[in-house]
């Protein structure tokens, strides 16, 4: 049963050439307890992606296009309805801990705040569910760190109080942004198997946002790929993984570090850059850094195309199973599940 069902999401942003689109047109949906990864470079339009679901676009943004969370439209709703919702349905991990928590409260305050106030719970009971929250995503000497304050803790340490906040209210769907950045390889896997975990034993829906794709290979079910503003690619994690049948998707893997390369060897690079919101072309935003772009791709913005059946790709260069030529159309854009 589909939980989250984004269609034709558009977020325009204020710039000094004016108003311009930072996410254009993206459509996904996301069922009850699935996952569903989004990857690409920075500046492609994943934590924006994050945050309009979360009603947290920055000043001066204009949100078009539908979210629906359970059956209600969220962009419809006004300031007090949203909040209603963050911190008790919705639920996200931001990318750096220590800039999320408040560094003047002790943490233990910080995750009874959303108790309170969604549970109506006294401050004695939301204090033992602190402990409890802190316990459960495994934060050693769990009683003592109930009057820490942020920056007594480590990044990993950090980390696994955010994530508690975020379970606090036990959301539907978790967004976890990026929730590995700066973290060593052995606390990043720490830190994703809790999650996973917390997921199982919650049944919860997982949105992951990662440049990492060996992440992604091991931790979602679904997997979009977003360039300038867009999913260009997206299906199940392992046709993804296997047919790469969009030229950034494939730059992507080529550009990974492997085990066994021979020391000094280069690694792959997608030349030049993500365009700047006002360097948008009209055409394929990836053209000007795709190996295989043709004269058409410079001419207009190609619509989703069948690679598989749950399987598709903005692209030209894409041949379409036969019986199914047609481009996706807009209107019928569902591609993550």
């Amino acid at each position: 049963m589909t939980l989250l069902d984004v269609r034709d999401l558009t977020v325009t942003l204020p710039t000094a050439q004016g108003r311009r689109a930072a996410l254009r047109g993206v459509s996904f949906t996301l069922d009850r307890a699935g996952t569903l990864g989004l990857v690409g470079e920075s500046g492609c339009g994943k934590s924006l992606t994050a945050l309009a679901l979360m009603g947290l676009v920055p000043e001066g943004a204009h949100v078009s296009g539908s979210i629906r969370f359970d059956g209600r439209e969220l962009t419809a709703l006004g300031d007090d309805a949203m909040s209603a919702l963050r911190g008790d349905r919705l639920g996200m991990v931001f990318q750096e801990p220590m800039t999320a928590l408040n560094p003047v409260h002790r943490i233990g305050n910080q995750i009874a705040e959303s108790l309170r106030l969604h549970k109506q719970m006294s401050a004695a009971a939301a204090r033992a569910e602190a402990l409890r929250l802190l316990q459960r995503v495994h934060l050693p000497r769990a009683r003592e760190r109930l009057d820490a304050y942020p920056h007594e803790l480590s990044g990993g340490q950090r980390q696994r109080v955010v994530i508690a906040i975020a379970l606090a209210c036990g959301p539907d769907l978790l967004i976890a942004d990026e929730p590995t950045t700066a973290l060593d390889a052995t606390i990043q896997r720490e830190v994703l198997d809790l999650l996973d975990e917390l997921r199982r034993d919650s049944g919860m829906a997982l949105l992951l946002i990662s440049h990492n794709l060996d992440v992604m290979a091991a931790r979602v079910e679904r997997l979009a790929v977003m360039y300038g503003g867009q999913i260009v690619e997206s299906g199940p994690t392992r046709e993804v993984f296997e047919q790469r049948a969009h030229p950034y998707t494939r730059g992507l893997f080529a550009a990974r570090p492997m085990l066994g390369l021979a020391r000094g060897t280069r690694l792959h690079t997608i030349r030049g850059r993500v365009p700047a919101l006002h360097e948008m072309p009209a055409g394929c935003a990836f053209a000007d850094r795709c190996e295989s772009a043709m004269e058409e791709c410079r001419l207009a913005d190609p619509n989703l195309r069948h690679v598989a059946t749950d399987h598709s790709a903005r692209c030209l260069l894409v041949a379409e199973p036969k019986g199914r030529q047609d481009a996706l159309s807009e209107d019928s854009d569902t591609p993550s599940r």
